[in-house]
């Protein structure tokens, strides 16, 4: 084969157009940058390919005017107000549901705008450690917000963990459950979530009973930061649990024009196991206050003791003291100045008090 500078100037461009480098992939959207997943569902069955938000509810709507029930679902990650603007404007959310869904740091709650139904819920995860009082976080919180409409689920999601990808394999393995629609997706979504209180409460259920042990462990001094820590990592799960309770019940009485019976059954049993996980938190908040009570009882104990102690001490060495401070006075006519065994004499006599004093503490459990 002729080499490059063999050929002819007119045959040159091609061979440079044949040795380019390779053409860079497009540059993804704003959207698709924070865009996790994007499926579309028609009786229960995803369908194949790759889908942007417009495209995917053009999809739905091109499939319910053939009769087939469908829907959207698509998944977000830390969205900033742009990127959440354009999925507003696709799905219909409203501005401040879709304001609350960026800013985050929302306490759980529901809210119905119009069709939509607007849940926020507090995922929990709980920070592995080898002990108590070494662990800076045992529990760690994030937000995941839930819009459900008619044909859509839109989920924005908040923080490293809660990650939904278990949920969406799950479903997409079970159509029968996604025939059931969008809130068919919003009850796998708070069920997964629910069940990571539980997880999360039987994994501090360890620490708690650690801290109990040491606590009253007989011969060791009390140290109370632990105890506090870990009382604040259980607030702060109790803030993200119990306010559940009212969305949960409102699921149960209110929306029936929009979540079906049977999806209602469903939510029945995640608020059972939300109302477990409550109760389990109350119990471990009063157990923790119980062990505060009785640490801050114990250092108080150890400080009457430490105080007894120096106060024995201190009156054992006040004998000495005062003999000492008497015969230093260096008057001319005091008892025993000038016998010879006045020394030896003082100094056992000093030593014999002492002595005694030091049973009587011993004996009084002093010392």
């Amino acid at each position: 084969m002729p080499s490059f500078r063999a050929l002819s100037p007119s045959l040159r461009p091609a061979v440079r157009a044949k040795v380019a480098e390779p053409e860079t992939p497009p540059a993804q959207s704003p959207i698709e940058r924070v865009m996790v997943d994007c499926g579309v569902y028609v009786d229960g069955k995803r369908l194949p390919g790759v889908y942007t938000p417009a495209d995917a509810l053009a999809k739905v709507r091109e499939v319910e005017q053939a009769g087939q029930e469908a829907f959207v679902w698509i998944g977000l990650h830390e969205p900033d107000e742009s990127q959440m603007k354009d999925v507003a404007d696709v799905f219909g959310l409203h501005p401040l549901a879709a304001e609350d869904a960026v800013h985050a740091h929302q306490r759980p709650k529901l809210e119905r705008y119009d069709e939509t139904l607007f849940l926020v819920l507090k995922t929990v995860n709980y920070v592995p450690h080898d002990s108590v009082v070494l662990a800076r976080e045992v529990v760690e919180s994030g937000e995941i917000m839930i819009f459900v409409g008619k044909n859509f689920v839109v989920t924005v999601r908040h923080g490293e963990h809660g990650g939904l990808s278990e949920v969406r394999k799950r479903m997409d393995a079970d159509p029968e459950h996604m025939r059931l629609g969008p809130y068919a997706v919003m009850h796998a979504i708070a069920d997964h979530v629910v069940d990571h209180y539980l997880a999360v409460t039987n994994l501090m259920e360890t620490d708690i009973d650690a801290i109990e042990e040491v606590a009253f462990a007989p011969g060791q001094r009390t140290d109370v930061e632990p105890i506090y820590q870990i009382k604040r990592e259980v607030v702060e799960l109790r803030r993200c649990v119990n306010p559940l309770s009212i969305p949960f019940q409102r699921m149960q009485t209110e929306h029936k024009d929009l979540i079906s019976k049977e999806v209602r059954r469903y939510l029945r049993d995640v608020a059972d196991h939300q109302t477990h996980a409550a109760d389990q938190i109350a119990g471990y908040d009063e157990m923790l206050s119980s062990l505060v009570q009785a640490a801050l009882a114990r250092v108080g104990m150890q400080q009457n003791t430490d105080m007894r102690k120096m106060s024995a001490w201190a009156g054992i060495i006040a004998v000495p003291t005062m003999i000492a401070g008497i015969y230093g006075m260096n008057f001319d006519w005091m008892p025993i100045l000038d016998w010879r065994w006045g020394y030896p004499v003082v100094l056992v006599v000093m030593a014999a008090i002492c002595l005694v004093l030091y049973r009587t503490f011993r004996r009084n459990r002093w010392l």
